[in-house]
């Protein structure tokens, strides 16, 4: 399977967003659809801080004021 799992990165520290993880839309300037394969989906705000697909991880990082 090629699906990764969704993380926020906060203070060194991985919180699973989403798990098996298909695609990644952008959806407007910070905002991102995540599509699992059984078709789930959710939206999050912030950007990409790094894809390490070797471990099927995707890290997000929340905008700071």
């Amino acid at each position: 399977m090629c699906e990764a799992n969704a993380y926020w990165t906060r203070d060194d520290r991985e919180e699973l967003i989403m798990e098996a993880v298909d695609t990644i839309e952008p959806e407007g300037d910070d905002g991102w659809r995540l599509v699992g394969i059984f078709g789930d989906q959710k939206s999050i705000r912030g950007r990409i801080k790094g894809m390490h697909l070797v471990d099927h991880k995707i890290l997000f990082e929340a905008h700071t004021a």
